[in-house]
């Protein structure tokens, strides 16, 4: 893994942002600076992503005829493993240089830990557990998960134990109660 990636990775954890876009930030916006090559779907008038490789982004709205609002972004670090050299995306392997497959959850946290950016264990997502683990930033809201047990149709073969599946932000303060409070009752 090239210092470059690490960097990434780093930053969007530190920051909730990805190459300076925002969770709430429009299609347009993203495009502006993802470029045009992405695959989108859309699930019904209401909710749509666009995935660019590496990076997913999520957006919503209440009718057919309001904008987009932007809900949600992830990075897919799992999708790295594939080797298939169209991931991460021209945008962020120019800008970066080249992604290992994998990206070890200590790795990361141990440089996080170094600028003074805790991560906190949060409860999974019933579905999820006990497979992944998540921790999150509380200052940028953003979320790590990665895998904490291999299932044979819950992990990916391709990724090991301790393995970033993914990031994803933001995961507001909201969401982390609610999880703690489901793993209290």
């Amino acid at each position: 893994m090239t210092p470059h990636s690490l960097a990434f990775y780093v930053h969007t954890v530190t920051t909730g942002t990805l190459l300076g876009l925002r969770p709430a930030d429009s299609p347009d916006r993203v495009s502006s600076v993802l470029g045009t090559d992405f695959a989108e779907n859309a699930f019904g008038r209401q909710a749509m992503f666009r995935d660019y490789g590496l990076a997913e982004f999520h957006w919503h709205r209440a009718r057919a005829g309001d904008p987009w609002a932007g809900h949600h972004f992830s990075i897919e670090v799992h999708r790295l493993a594939r080797r298939d050299r169209t991931i991460p995306g021209e945008v962020l392997r120019s800008r970066y240089g080249r992604f290992a497959p994998r990206l070890r959850f200590e790795k990361l946290r141990r440089l996080l830990d170094r600028r003074g950016v805790p991560l906190v264990e949060i409860p999974e997502h019933p579905g999820n557990a006990p497979h992944h683990r998540t921790f999150w930033q509380p200052g940028s809201r953003t979320a790590v998960s990665y895998i904490a047990v291999h299932g044979e149709y819950s992990t990916p073969g391709t990724l090991r134990v301790g393995d970033v599946y993914k990031i994803q932000a933001p995961v507001t303060g909201q969401e982390v109660e609610l999880r703690r409070e489901r793993t209290r009752g």
